[in-house]
């Protein structure tokens, strides 16, 4: 017996039926994950284009589905060897993961009480090498980077609650303790 292929269209019914169901963070990016590592595993929506980068910004975006007014937005992402993103936040619960190659996760803890606009501090709390398949999921105010650290493109699928240029996400510089707007441009 053949084993059905988990289509980019069956993961996007099931996103909509659990924001349906929840809109509880916690409880989607707990029945997101396996679906997500499903999806990236199965790879049916993976084209050669989506390892298209911007080489100004260090990553491609791709964008593979979003819904009116911007929420469930799906992406796959491409990073450049020896580049990233730097620690940002989403502004949404987000799930991401691996599709091919290895990325590397650094979490970052927040430490001051962030009243100051601008003003952030973070510090390093961890990280995580990820490959294909493997999934790693943020609420909407946990902060990460992420780098490519081997020499060829790697990419990732990104699961969002909402179209990231659109939750008023934010980025971080850790050493001149900034926090700035983080948009990202799409390929």
């Amino acid at each position: 017996m053949a084993i059905a292929t988990y289509t980019l269209a069956d993961y996007i019914q099931d996103l909509r039926t659990i924001t349906s169901e929840t809109d509880d963070p916690n409880a989607i990016i707990a029945r997101v994950g396996p679906l997500a590592e499903r999806a990236a595993l199965s790879r049916e929506w993976l084209q050669p284009h989506h390892y298209t980068c911007d080489p100004e910004q260090g990553f491609g975006v791709h964008l593979l589905h979003e819904e009116p007014a911007h929420t469930l937005a799906v992406f796959a992402i491409a990073w450049l060897p020896g580049r990233g993103a730097p620690p940002h936040n989403h502004g949404t619960w987000a799930v991401v993961s691996g599709v091919d190659g290895l990325e590397t996760n650094v979490f970052w803890k927040r430490v001051d009480d962030g009243s100051r606009p601008g003003y952030a501090e973070i510090r390093r709390n961890g990280e995580k090498l990820f490959s294909s398949g493997e999934v790693v999921a943020f609420l909407p105010h946990e902060i990460h980077s992420v780098v490519n650290e081997t020499d060829v493109v790697t990419v990732s699928l990104h699961t969002y609650g909402k179209h990231l240029n659109y939750t008023g996400r934010s980025q971080f510089d850790p050493e001149a303790r900034v926090e700035k707007p983080f948009l990202v441009k799409e390929q």
